[in-house]
């Protein structure tokens, strides 16, 4: 697989009337042990998207749907999100969830955020004090105070940015959705893993 090759995509819709549908990517075409753990990886993140939205509420589901984007699919980074909103009878809005995977197809992992920086570096408050410096920018309407991110903090990769991004509710009220902070990978050069994906998508080349 060349450096600039994409993994072919295609859609699996699975739907139990047409209140509920649920959509999600798989790697289609290739044979290869990795190739089939990413599908795996995948299956396990949609699944359990649903479960966290059936177990959420006592009252039954009335609308689901579920969808993904493909954020990255270049220089053997494959980088994804995969929604789920659902609504419960009598709630007085629905919930979504959003979840992402990156994986690396040259090392044949799935990463962690920790695998995109160099060992020992302080990734966590470098990236905590760039989002706090566009909190303040975007004057960003905060439910509580911020004051860093987590470790396994959720995050996907978009071109040459790192995107890391809250949950509902987490972060900011319902209303202003889902809070992502794009951070250029040139912003932090410095400490990104230079063989990891950040360091390869940051190539001119």
């Amino acid at each position: 697989m060349s450096n600039r090759s994409r993994v072919p995509i295609q859609s699996i819709r699975v739907s139990s009337g047409p209140a509920k549908k649920v959509i999600f990517p798989r790697v289609k075409g290739i044979q290869d042990e990795f190739v089939n753990y990413m599908n795996s990886e995948i299956v396990k993140q949609t699944q359990q998207l649903i479960d966290q939205q059936v177990g959420n509420m006592p009252s039954s589901v009335e609308e689901m749907y579920g969808e993904y984007e493909i954020k990255n699919n270049q220089r053997q980074v494959l980088s994804l999100t995969l929604s789920n909103y659902t609504y419960h009878v009598k709630a007085a809005h629905g919930m979504t969830f959003i979840k992402s995977l990156t994986f690396d197809l040259k090392t044949k992992r799935l990463c962690k955020l920790e695998d995109l920086f160099k060992p020992g570096s302080d990734y966590i408050n470098n990236l905590s004090k760039i989002i706090q410096r566009q909190i303040d920018e975007r004057q960003i309407p905060l439910i509580s105070e911020f004051k860093a991110i987590q470790k396994n903090q959720d995050f996907y990769i978009a071109d040459k940015s790192l995107v890391i991004y809250f949950q509902l509710y987490d972060l900011t009220p319902y209303v202003f959705g889902f809070p992502m902070f794009p951070i250029s990978v040139y912003e932090i050069q410095d400490i990104i893993n230079e063989n990891g994906p950040l360091g390869r998508l940051a190539e001119n080349n």
